[in-house]
């Protein structure tokens, strides 16, 4: 493998540095739509989808840096894990051309937006348990069933479901890609009330009877996990960035505090209880962005095996540097740490989703237990 992911093409950090500062201008009060739709004008939306349809020609290697230094300044946008780098990353490998013409443009500028449902109530993640069917009434699918904890879907125009099919020689339910428009007969969205203050919402789907066109289905009916999966790893390279975002931000407000507060003699900052655990959440942080580039550059050069392993390993390190590091710049602060003028008290809320979602730590180290170490599964 190639040890190109260790330094960065000059095309990527004059891309970094443009987004650090349209991330500037926006700040942690930033207006969703507002961001979203200069993002998308700028071509950073789809910086990783092909040229033919509109995008940048670039991969998640790109796209998770747009989302890293957006995250840095405090205005993340989460639906760019899901919009581009999932939905976009599926239709573009295995859409048809027609497909491809009807969302990936849209995708890549910002005008279009799309959702992706795969949890559901009694399944979480597990693909082999879900229970959203999907049977063929003559030239139509008619889709069944529920999912939870879907981001945006009031905010995007359809929803990629993963449902399950039934296989006509062995009678197994195997997953399939189905585009869910926003407003289909018998599909209905009902927020979920979290304590957790996002931008983008979550809500519950029922699924009821919708019926879908054949061209509704993405890619090969008997393509199953391969498809799916494609879609996977991009999600947990997106997370990292989420993730060493908000670390990086929570982190840099902490810095800055620590060289101007003084209580005694000397700022804050000059005492090792405080400059010491700030720089143990650097390094965790530069570390985990470590892995992140290696597992983007692993996906974008075609391995996606390698890459597997390498995004739940970056999803996992990222996560956990970033609540370490959103808890430190907590604690450097005192008091103020819990103010909304600091807008870091939020945060320690947010910090946890990473660990939880799209998937559970625990989860990845099954991964990497049974994948990485060839131990047993105990499932």
């Amino acid at each position: 493998m190639s040890g190109s992911f260790l330094t960065e093409t000059e095309e990527q950090s004059a891309l970094r540095a443009a987004v650090a500062a349209l991330g500037r201008r926006h700040g942690r009060g930033y207006d969703r739509e507002t961001l979203w739709r200069e993002a998308g004008k700028l071509g950073y939306l789809g910086v990783n989808l092909p040229e033919e349809y509109g995008g940048g020609g670039g991969g998640i290697t790109e796209l998770s840096l747009v989302l890293e230094e957006l995250g840095a300044a405090g205005c993340p946008l989460l639906l760019m894990v899901v919009s581009p780098a999932i939905c976009g990353t599926v239709i573009a490998r295995f859409g048809t051309e027609e497909q491809k013409r009807r969302w990936l443009p849209g995708l890549s500028d910002g005008s279009l937006a799309m959702a992706f449902g795969i949890t559901e109530p009694d399944a979480g993640s597990n693909s082999h348990r879900l229970t959203t069917t999907a049977r063929r009434d003559g030239g139509d699918w008619v889709l069944n069933g529920r999912k939870v904890f879907v981001s945006g879907v009031d905010l995007a125009d359809a929803t990629l479901i993963v449902g399950r099919t039934e296989d006509a020689r062995s009678g197994r339910l195997k997953p399939c890609l189905f585009i869910v428009p926003r407003d289909a007969p018998g599909f209905h969205r009902t927020p979920i009330d979290m304590e957790l203050h996002a931008v983008e919402k979550q809500f519950e789907l029922v699924i009821d009877d919708v019926r879908l066109p054949a061209d509704a289905l993405v890619g090969d009916e008997d393509a199953g996990l391969l498809q799916l999966f494609a879609g996977l790893n991009p999600e947990r390279v997106m997370t990292a960035a989420f993730a060493l975002g908000m670390g990086r931000y929570a982190l840099d407000r902490a810095v800055e505090y620590a060289k101007t507060r003084q209580v005694w003699k000397e700022p804050i900052g000059a005492h090792q209880a405080i400059a010491h655990p700030l720089a143990q959440a650097h390094i965790e942080l530069e570390l985990a962005a470590l892995m992140m580039r290696k597992a983007a550059h692993l996906y974008d050069a075609g391995d996606d095996t390698g890459a597997g392993e390498s995004a739940n390993m970056a999803k996992y390190a990222a996560a956990e540097a970033c609540v370490r590091a959103v808890d430190q710049a907590v604690h450097t602060l005192g008091g103020n740490g819990l103010t909304r003028e600091y807008g870091l008290a939020s945060l320690v809320t947010a910090a946890r989703v990473a660990r939880i979602a799209p998937v559970s730590r625990e989860m990845i180290l099954n991964y990497v237990s049974h994948q990485s170490l060839g131990l047993p599964k105990s499932y």
